[in-house]
């Protein structure tokens, strides 16, 4: 074994680290961790990005665990590593759901050992350590960044070995776990993610779809497009924000089959935008909202307000029509017909007579026969806006009175 100090002899031959080289290095590795970080992510750009995502946190204390190990298998060359291979083969996965061969990992490993190569070095003069003690060191090092390289491997086998079957199941599952009600809790659903190499988003739109769905559509959505298209009610989840390269690909994949874009929502709030998304499909099943090949429920809102809750607005719609409960049916109808028309579009007795197709003055008439009826409700502004609303939701459904 190398003396800490002094000079080796001539051909004295390379051997293990002295355990006590572990107490000179261990105070180092904050700032060379640090430096690695920092020389890395210049070196290679995509891990800056890396290390401010999802994955940032495991990267991070996967770095830190490698040095760590390092140097606790010189004070204890007997020491397990099982933390340490868990976020190495992580390593390996991420690169290979990001694409990237392992070339590019590879030599940010080469890096980070050149790095703590150069802070020895440093120690070395410091502490007035041996050369021959600093080439065990590099030796040391670099066999060790060929066994990180191995574990790294394993990780990306296991999802480069995956059937791209496994993958989709695996993707389903998630989009289910995503729609759960009530919502599961974020870990769970992270780590589903992980598995199925998707990066969770903080937003995402919901598509319902009228089934049958062709079997081409699944090929022509991007890769991140989650899709359940085997169901009695196929949706898709379209991850981030609904950028026009994405509406057009929607639009690309989906031509032929008729769809809603539910709204754009938190991930948490995913099953809100396809519960939307299929109460505005069945809206146009029923003739209420326009069909079209995509609609949005962006442009349906008010709609999807008002057709909430048909016993409810029934329940208002008696309350506030009572007054004309008495009535013969025909004439109730007339008056109900008139009053919707004229709440909701304030217009003179010329105009609503022109959309009713009667005379101005009967439009009157009728207005003073409200008035008498329905008294100081009409005047009353939460009596008059909810005589509206109950309207408004009755007109939509197809008729003008409370069933």
């Amino acid at each position: 074994m190398p003396s800490i100090t002094g000079s080796p002899d001539v051909g004295e031959p390379l051997g293990p680290l002295p355990k006590r080289f572990a107490a000179l290095i261990r105070p180092e590795l904050p700032g060379l961790l640090n430096e690695i970080r920092a020389e890395v992510t210049r070196a290679y750009p995509v891990y800056g990005r890396l290390l401010n995502g999802p994955h940032g946190d495991a990267i991070r204390q996967g770095v830190e665990q490698a040095l760590v190990t390092f140097v606790d298998r010189v004070a204890d060359p007997g020491r397990r590593s099982e933390l340490r291979d868990e976020l190495l083969r992580r390593f390996g996965r991420v690169e290979a759901y990001e694409g990237r061969d392992l070339g590019t990992l590879q030599g940010a490993y080469r890096l980070g050992a050149r790095i703590a190569l150069r802070r020895a070095k440093t120690v070395g003069r410091q502490h007035n350590l041996s050369p021959t003690l600093i080439l065990s060191f590099a030796d040391a090092l670099f066999a060790y960044v060929e066994e990180l390289e191995a574990v790294t491997r394993e990780g990306y086998a296991e999802v480069r070995e995956r059937a791209a079957s496994e993958v989709s199941a695996l993707r389903r599952r998630l989009l289910h776990l995503i729609l759960a009600a009530p919502p599961l809790p974020r870990t769970t659903v992270a780590e589903l993610s992980e598995a199925a190499a998707w990066e969770l988003p903080s937003r995402c739109t919901l598509v319902a779809l009228r089934p049958p769905v062709a079997d081409r559509i699944q090929a022509a959505l991007d890769e991140d497009v989650l899709a359940d298209l085997d169901i009695p009610q196929p949706h898709l989840l379209v991850p981030g924000d609904l950028t026009p390269q994405r509406l057009a690909m929607i639009r690309r994949a989906l031509s032929g089959t008729r769809a809603v874009l539910g709204l754009t929502v938190p991930l948490t709030q995913a099953a809100d935008s396809v519960r939307w998304a299929r109460r505005v499909l069945q809206f146009v099943d029923d003739g209420v909202v326009p069909d079209a090949p995509l609609v949005a429920c962006e442009d349906h809102l008010t709609t999807l307000w008002l057709l909430s809750d048909h016993a409810l607005v029934d329940h208002l719609a008696a309350r506030e029509l009572a007054p004309l409960d008495g009535l013969p049916p025909s004439r109730r109808d007339r008056l109900i017909e008139t009053l919707r028309v004229h709440i909701s579009t304030r217009a003179p007795a010329e105009q609503v007579g022109e959309m009713l197709g009667v005379h101005a003055q009967t439009v009157r008439y009728r207005l003073r026969n409200l008035d008498a009826h329905l008294g100081d409700r009409l005047a009353d502004p939460e009596h008059r806006f909810a005589l509206e609303v109950a309207l408004r939701a009755l007109h939509l459904r197809g008729h003008d009175g409370p069933p």
